[in-house]
Order: C-alpha cells, then structure tokens, then sequence
C-alpha cells in the first residue's frame, strides 16, 4: 500500500466519526469535527484511489434514488457520479411521473421507492421552512418502514441542498481550500468573504451563503458577510457562525460594504442570493395559491436587485485582496457579465483566469457525496479502504 493511502487510513483511525454509521446527512454543523474531518479524508482517500486505477466498490447491488425539486447540473452528476463509484445503481425519482400527482403520502412514497435502495440524495432548496423538514419526513417514513420490517435496511439520506444549507457544494468547496492552502492547518487567520453579487435573476436559494458561514466558521478562519441592507440570511444561521467562529479561535462578522469584505481576502466567493424575508414571504404566498401576489414579488426584488449592479466581482476589486491574489469560489454557474447577462456577479476576466481553478472546485464534489455515502454504510471505514487497497482490483483494463 502506497504511504499516501496508509495516511488517510492512519487519520481516520484518530478519528471518531462512530455515530455517522446507518445515519443521515442533513446539515454540517450538526456533525462534530471528527465526523466532517472523516468525510474529507474519505474524499481524498477514495480519488486517490480512483486516480490509481484502483476499484472502490463496496456494493454489488442496489440503487442510489435522486429527487431534485430545483434544477441541477453539478450536483446531479455529482451523486450519480459518486453512487457509480460505489458500485449503486442510480434512478431519478420524476414527481411528475409518479403517484404524487394523485396523492401519494410521503411515507407511502419513501417506503415504495427504497426496496432495494441504499442512499437517497434529495434538493429541496425551495421555499424556506420546507425543504429540510421534508427531508426529515422521508428519514422518518424509511425509519419506520425498516422497523416495521418492510425495508431490508434503512437508506441512508444525502441533503443535496435545501432552504438552510448545501452540505455537499461547502464541504467540497472546503476541501478545495484545504487542498490548496496545503491543508487545515494553514488555514488559521485567512479571511474569507463571502459576499452578496448582483444577478440579473431573482430567488436564488440562500443555502450557499448559510453554507458557507456554518462551514468555515470552523477551522479558525476570519469569516466576513457582506450584502446590501436587506439581503440577510437566517439569524440562526448567524447564530452558528458566532458560535463555530468562538470555538476554532476565528471571526464572524458582517458588513454593507463589498470593498471592505474583499479587502486583504485570501479567499472571496461573491455569489446572489434573494433576501430571507422576501423568501419567506414567497413561501407564504406559494402556500396560499397567490400568483398574482408571486409576480408583484419577483417584480418588487429585480428591482432591488438592479439597485446594487456595483456589487460585482472586478478586475479592481480582486487586486485589493491579499497581494491581489485571493482565492475566488462559486458553485456555479455563475451570472458573468458580458457573457451570460449584461451585468451579472463576476466579470469576464476574472472569471476566465479562475476557470480551472472552478472546475477543479467542482470536481471534489462526487468524493465528497461518495465519502458520506461510504461512513453512512461502511461499519469500519479504514478497514474496508485496506481492503480495497489490498484486493487492488483495477477500476478499468487498460
């Protein structure tokens, strides 16, 4: 065995990340620092493994079941990527091609859809007070199914992003940093902003911002919030932040002013997200059936958000970071001006000379699904990478 695995192998044995077997992944901040600890370390042990040409499969059967209420590319690809890599086979649940059109309880749906399914990867980003708690409805109606002895076992559940957090998108953007940063530990003192950008759409979830905030709030970093008045996200995603931020030694705070967020950054992720109480109130209005009050709405918010065009990720803006070369984050796909809109959260420039570095991004986030997917279903984590390691059965003939 090559000493680099044997080091991920050696990490994960320091670790205690007991709990995280036969459980769920909801939100990062629910999880103690060994069990997010353990999850990048799994991330990097399995793409090591998969950049050898070794086989990761630990399941000869069963199937990975997908339900995206909101539109995906990358997160999509990405858990049907990581449960291939495992050995699952992956089905998208259609709503629009299934019996909840005419009624079908969520219990009856999670029972009838997990037979033979080992994970179930769920985005319901949505509508504020919604998505998370569905979640917790789909754990609950399997929970019960599998006691009552109808499931063989209980999947296990991905949050592939609803209304509070993007677990999956921030714990890979983490491990991006980590690895670029040349670890954790160096990541002591960075600042970080993450900041509100104008886009030319209108409600964008708020998950990444709160992601990010809940997430590297942990590792000692400075972490700033900028937006315009009026663009603020949960309080008790504050909350979090303030907390996570006492405990590692870093910063929480917050400001109006881009300029001041991006200056001295290490690293910057100016991304849009609609007003938590303009999402609130959208919720409600869904609720009620009231379209009319839903276009008023969208109307009342673009035209807020063309107030603050100025809030764009520049060429100028970028020099003011740390020696003008701070990191720069999105989860994509990003509003870029003169390209995909006319003025949008990042310029053309800018993003061109960070394009690799994005798509690199986004390429940990298949290991990091995979990862929470193998500790979910592995009893004995390194021990079962020792055997794979050692089996070395080749993931393709060359």
């Amino acid at each position: 065995m090559d000493t680099k695995l044997q080091g991920y192998i050696d990490r994960l044995n320091r670790l205690n990340f007991k709990a995280m077997y036969e459980g769920d992944f909801f939100l990062t901040w629910e999880k103690t620092d060994d069990e997010i600890e353990a999850v990048f370390t799994v991330a990097d042990a399995l793409r090591h493994m998969r950049e050898n040409n070794i086989s990761v499969k630990v399941f000869e059967s069963g199937l990975g079941i997908s339900l995206f209420r909101d539109n995906s590319t990358r997160t999509r690809f990405s858990f049907a990527s990581a449960c291939n890599l495992l050995g699952l086979e992956v089905r998208d649940l259609d709503e629009g091609k299934s019996q909840i059109a005419h009624g079908e309880t969520v219990r009856e749906t999670a029972n009838m859809i997990s037979f033979m399914a080992d994970v179930i990867g769920i985005r319901d980003d949505m509508y504020i007070g919604k998505g998370n708690k569905y979640m917790h409805d789909v754990v609950n109606a399997v929970t019960q199914g599998y006691k009552a002895g109808v499931l063989e076992q209980k999947p296990t559940l991905v949050n592939l992003q609803c209304d509070i957090d993007h677990p999956t998108q921030c714990m890979a953007d983490m491990l991006h940093v980590i690895n670029t940063f040349g670890g954790g530990e160096n990541l002591k003192g960075k600042k970080v902003a993450m900041t509100w950008a104008y886009s030319p759409s209108y409600g964008k979830p708020l998950s990444v911002p709160q992601g990010v905030i809940g997430l590297m709030t942990r590792f000692g970093m400075d972490v700033v919030l900028a937006h315009p008045e009026g663009y603020e996200v949960m309080p008790e995603v504050e909350q979090v932040a303030i907390a996570n931020a006492k405990a590692s030694g870093g910063s929480f705070s917050k400001t109006s002013s881009m300029a001041e967020a991006f200056r001295d950054a290490d690293i910057v992720y100016p991304k849009s997200w609609a007003p938590f109480a303009a999402m609130e109130k959208r919720t409600d209005l869904y609720g009620k059936g009231d379209f009319d009050g839903i276009k008023a709405l969208e109307k009342e918010l673009l035209a807020q958000n063309a107030t603050h065009k100025d809030w764009c990720c520049t060429e100028e803006l970028m020099s003011t970071t740390k020696d003008g070369k701070a990191l720069y984050l999105h989860c994509l796909p990003a509003d870029i001006s003169g390209v995909s809109c006319v003025d949008g959260e990042v310029s053309e420039s800018v993003f061109d000379r960070y394009r690799d570095p994005l798509y690199k991004q986004a390429s940990y986030k298949p290991y990091i699904i995979a990862a929470m997917i193998f500790l979910a279903k592995q009893q004995d984590p390194a021990a079962t990478l020792r055997a794979l390691a050692e089996a070395n059965v080749p993931r393709h003939l060359k």
